[in-house]
């Protein structure tokens, strides 16, 4: 292994914060990755990384020397990358992650656009609506809702998602129809919880001032978001959920909008990339297409052409 694969190891190994989490996201053997580290110490004669059982740790020196690597193999993957912007194709593996249902409805459907533009990116798109770690678990960039909390990423907003009530006419026909946020309570709702902390979702409602923010009854809690709006299609209850996974249902008379006149707190899309990292040029331009694809989708503008899913259909 040569000094610059040497010094991407021990980048690696610091991002991930241990030997085996390199080893899995640059899928080499942990003998090669401990070794390659052990000769770079030794070839400058200085101690990089405090080892221990439990975790790896970088030294004053390693954290400082890890600062050049950073500086060097960017300016590598420049020279690299001018080279394939010249041909117009951005080469190489790109990890993407994103919400199941912005993933199944709004990017996998448009991804033949994107190969058909880049067709030298092969793309692992994980989707689920845990929220991963970019860096731990070496993912290039990701795509978000809801507020950001981790201040150690670059984020680009690209859009805003909106909320909608929705009932199957099956759980109409049982229990009738809300007139008011405040009737649910005496209903059936499938609630949401969160993946990374299990808190079960609030629902929220403003009208003319007046905000409703209060927790609902329910027999059934999800955390994946194609899973509850299939609770919600077989008659569950009363389900709250991105308007884009319910519009369908509505046109084709599977599921009922109700509290038309009642919003919802909308959410902002964010796409996401870890600071310390390289923006190369397949990263830089997955994040413009979808930046392009989210201005330009129908179903990110259902909200600003009508007021209701209805409406819309």
């Amino acid at each position: 292994m040569n000094k610059l694969q040497a010094m991407e190891v021990f980048v690696q190994v610091v991002d991930a914060g241990g030997f085996s989490k390199a080893a899995d996201n640059m899928q080499l053997p942990k003998a090669t990755v401990s070794t390659a580290i052990q000769q770079l110490e030794a070839a400058l004669s200085v101690k990089l990384l405090h080892r221990t059982t439990r975790q790896v740790t970088v030294t004053a020196d390693g954290a400082a020397y890890y600062e050049r690597c950073l500086r060097i193999l960017a300016d590598v993957k420049d020279a690299e990358e001018s080279l394939s912007r010249t041909r117009l194709s951005p080469a190489g593996r790109l990890r993407v992650d994103s919400p199941t249902g912005l993933a199944s409805e709004i990017l996998i459907p448009a991804l033949p656009a994107f190969f058909e533009r880049y067709p030298d990116i092969q793309l692992e798109l994980g989707s689920s609506d845990r929220t991963v770690d970019l860096i731990e678990e070496g993912v290039d960039c990701a795509v978000r809702g809801g507020a950001l909390a981790d201040s150690n990423l670059i984020a680009r907003r690209i859009g805003m998602i909106h909320f909608v009530t929705c009932a199957a006419p099956s759980y109409l026909e049982r229990y009738g129809a809300p007139q008011h946020p405040r009737e649910l309570e005496r209903h059936r709702c499938v609630n949401y919880f969160s993946a990374k902390t299990g808190k079960v979702l609030d629902w929220d409602f403003t009208k003319d001032g007046e905000r409703i923010q209060v927790p609902m009854p329910g027999v059934i809690a999800l955390n994946d978001s194609n899973a509850y709006v299939q609770a919600g299609l077989v008659g569950l209850g009363v389900i709250q959920m991105t308007d884009y996974l319910l519009l369908e249902h509505v046109r084709a008379g599977r599921m009922v909008q109700l509290l038309a006149d009642w919003q919802t707190d909308p959410l902002p899309v964010h796409v996401v990339y870890p600071q310390n990292r390289h923006l190369s040029a397949k990263v830089r331009v997955f994040v413009e297409w979808v930046a392009e694809l989210f201005a330009n989708h129908p179903a990110m503008r259902i909200h600003r052409l009508a007021p209701t899913l209805q409406e819309a259909a």
